[in-house]
């Protein structure tokens, strides 16, 4: 149905972590599926995070490059997810590249993978929310944030936060203007941490708000560091019940614009009626 990119601003993390929430809650219908898929270029954090180290060898971006190459893209990336769900494989998870200075080597995978990311739905029933971290989404990158349904930049409501977004925001509205896909593919993801309110952010930064998170570190630690709250508690924390809310509005939020966008059907003229132009028109 749709590829989501999440980008963070800097010094306002919470990109890796809004990402989670929302593949975690995700809506998802028969026989669908999510993946969550870290494409920030300093490196992945979901492995020594929500994942706490517990997976069966090396996994990640880094194994894409020589499979892109090779012509082997497609069949190299379902080899590198990592389910989040138990066996059930609803929920999967690619985790990113395990240095920054793996980075360079991915430019010319980059466009490549946003084509296979916004191409999978129509093979496989899969949503895909990539994560591109606090500076991804820019150079070879650009093509996740040009290819995706929806943008979303993630904010907190400080002063600190809302300063570093100005940049942030105003660059990624500028490049989907400049490529012609857009600005109104972006939206605001706030995290109330802070005095400013949804309106006044969205007028400072001429960006619609979609959903809040809330500000809620004891949860946001077992998705950004593998804390143990308890899966009871987790799973009905504020973090993951605003998630699940977010979840939704954005999924219909994508929905409507796939609609709006879509290619009208040419109208078609009544049986018998004359062409336009007369006889000559037709040959």
């Amino acid at each position: 149905m749709a590829l989501i990119a999440v980008a963070g601003c800097p010094g306002a993390p919470g990109a890796t972590t809004a990402a989670l929430a929302l593949s975690m809650t995700w809506p998802l219908g028969e026989g669908r599926h999510v993946i969550m898929a870290e494409c920030d270029p300093d490196g992945g954090s979901v492995v020594a995070g929500a994942l706490r180290g517990g997976t069966p060898g090396p996994h990640g971006l880094q194994n894409l490059p020589v499979a892109a190459r090779t012509g082997r893209l497609n069949e190299a990336f379902w080899r590198q997810l990592l389910d989040l769900s138990d066996g059930a494989k609803q929920r999967l998870v690619l985790p990113g590249l395990t240095s920054p200075s793996q980075a360079p080597g991915m430019q010319s995978v980059w466009p490549q993978l946003a084509d296979l990311l916004a191409g999978i739905d129509g093979s496989a029933q899969h949503d895909v929310i990539a994560d591109l971290g606090r500076r991804g989404g820019s150079d070879g990158a650009a093509s996740l944030v040009l290819r995706a349904d929806l943008v979303l930049a993630v904010v907190r409501t400080t002063l600190r936060g809302v300063h570093h977004a100005e940049h942030r925001v105003r660059a990624l509205a500028e490049d989907l203007d400049a490529r012609g896909v857009g600005r109104d593919a972006l939206r605001l993801l706030l995290v109330p941490a802070g005095p400013y309110g949804a309106a006044e952010i969205s007028d400072r930064l001429s960006v619609p708000v979609v959903a809040e998170l809330p500000f809620d570190p004891k949860a946001a630690e077992v998705l950004s560091d593998g804390a143990d709250l308890g899966e009871r508690r987790f799973r009905r924390s504020d973090l993951m019940r605003h998630a699940a809310t977010a979840a939704e509005h954005i999924h219909a939020l994508v929905l409507r614009r796939r609609e709006q966008l879509a290619p009208r059907p040419a109208p078609q003229a009544p049986a018998g009626a004359a062409i336009p132009g007369g006889t000559h028109a037709a040959r």
